[in-house]
């Protein structure tokens, strides 16, 4: 038995928990589903392009099993490292700072650095989503603009500073509470935008003879980017279970983790796999661009998901806002403190939108954030803090270090394949449109 686990097994961190409003197993799963489903699930049929339909159903889900076993052994160290410290939650940062400080003796100095990196871990990955949002908008628009808007016709990086401004105003909200009317609407939109992609892609007989069974070989990294892009929710699981009524319904094989990524794995592989039987080697990075402009169903789509990635835009904005005021605020004069916010929540949104201005590309910057920062948050801080904490008992023939070193490698090489993909495709997209 692992002497940590002897010294603290008599404190239970779930009877120690006073959350106001806690929410039950039912709005947990949702939450859950909720936050994994966005543009990542209307990218997967591209992903399905990029691997051929037989090799990505089955990565698929072998990816979301190796997902969801990262966030269960996230979740569960965490669970430890509440007893270790005798608290009754962790963050995400404060659970990768924990897991160091008890660590083996030569990773203990590091327990701060492992807790400030795991912080803009997050905090550069959800800059990432917000560029993504931004494109993704900017695209949408332009798409009926250019169709029903004839006397103007403006490139995708002025529709992308145009929207600045309502981002700059929608980011201004500070409270998660006033938030929830837009995160209602948000859902209720994707959901409308998902049933009329599937109305587009069931309304014809589909065909699957001249679909790739198995994709080229030197675009699977990119397959598994957008897969790792769109399956990935990390950022938010820590704040799910700790506002759960029952956290210790969370884990378990009839669980709320275990149900949530197996819905999410369904409904992945269906959009993708038909998806691309749909569409083929012309899908964009979110099919609802490769709907007809000209048919009212594919034209509410496009409005659908441009005003649900808008209303949920403040909402991953406000993951990096609460980084950085954690960080900055005890350093700022109490009258300065809310001009500072103002300014840095305009800055921020300008400077994601700046990248979007700058790299108008979808796919890619989708694969970007996939393969470098979700590696990184969802495979491979996982992998490496199950491994610390446990050092003492890492199981029989060390079969714990073995399988998290599996997990680290496949996160490096996700990540290092997947962004050198992305860069070459990057480059030749930027030579194209000088030549």
């Amino acid at each position: 038995m692992d002497p940590k686990e002897d010294k603290d097994s008599t404190y239970n961190p779930f009877e120690h928990r006073h959350v106001k409003k806690p929410n039950s197993d039912m709005r947990s799963l949702a939450n859950l589903i909720k936050a994994s489903l966005g543009s990542g699930l209307l990218a997967m049929p591209l992903a399905f392009a990029n691997s051929g339909w037989a090799l990505g159903a089955v990565s698929t889900i072998i990816i979301a099993f190796i997902c969801c076993h990262c966030v269960y052994i996230f979740v569960q160290t965490s669970h430890g490292c509440c007893r270790l410290v005798r608290k009754p939650l962790l963050g995400y940062a404060e659970t990768c700072q924990v897991a160091f400080a008890f660590g083996p003796k030569g990773v203990r100095p590091f327990a701060k650095f492992a807790g400030v990196f795991a912080e803009f871990s997050l905090f550069f990955t959800y800059v990432g989503v917000c560029c993504i949002f931004t494109i993704l908008i900017a695209d949408s628009i332009k798409q009926i603009f250019d169709r029903y808007v004839t006397t103007v016709e403006l490139s995708v990086e002025y529709y992308c500073l145009i929207l600045l401004v309502p981002l700059c105003i929608m980011c201004q909200i500070r409270y998660l509470k006033w938030l929830a009317p837009f995160s209602l609407l948000a859902n209720i939109l994707l959901v409308a935008t998902f049933a009329i992609c599937l109305y587009y892609i069931f309304k014809d007989e589909i065909t699957f003879s001249d679909k790739k069974i198995i994709g080229n070989a030197s675009r699977f990294p990119v397959f598994l980017s957008t897969v790792i892009f769109a399956m990935e929710g990390m950022g938010v699981v820590m704040p799910v279970e700790n506002a759960m009524k029952k956290p210790e319904h969370f884990l378990g094989c009839r669980g709320v983790l275990v149900i949530a990524m197996t819905l999410i794995m369904l409904l992945y592989t269906t959009l993708g796999l038909f998806g691309y039987f749909r569409y083929g080697d012309s899908l964009r990075g979110s099919i609802t661009l490769n709907l007809p402009i000209d048919e009212w169903p594919a034209i509410c789509a496009k409005s659908f998901i441009a005003l649900s990635i808008l209303f949920t835009y403040p909402l991953h904005f406000y993951v990096v806002l609460d980084i950085f005021t954690r960080y900055t605020e005890p350093h700022i004069k109490e009258k300065y403190r809310s001009i500072t916010q103002v300014v840095v929540r305009i800055v921020v949104v300008c400077c994601s939108g700046g990248i979007g201005i700058a790299l108008p590309m979808l796919e890619q910057i989708i694969n970007i954030v996939g393969a470098f920062f979700y590696a990184i948050l969802g495979l491979i801080i996982p992998g490496v803090i199950e491994t610390v904490f446990r050092w003492g008992n890492l199981g029989r023939y060390k079969w714990i270090l073995w399988k998290n070193v599996l997990i680290v490698l496949f996160g490096i090489g996700s990540l290092l394949s997947g962004c050198t993909v992305t860069i070459i495709d990057i480059i030749e997209r930027l030579n194209s449109k000088t030549e």
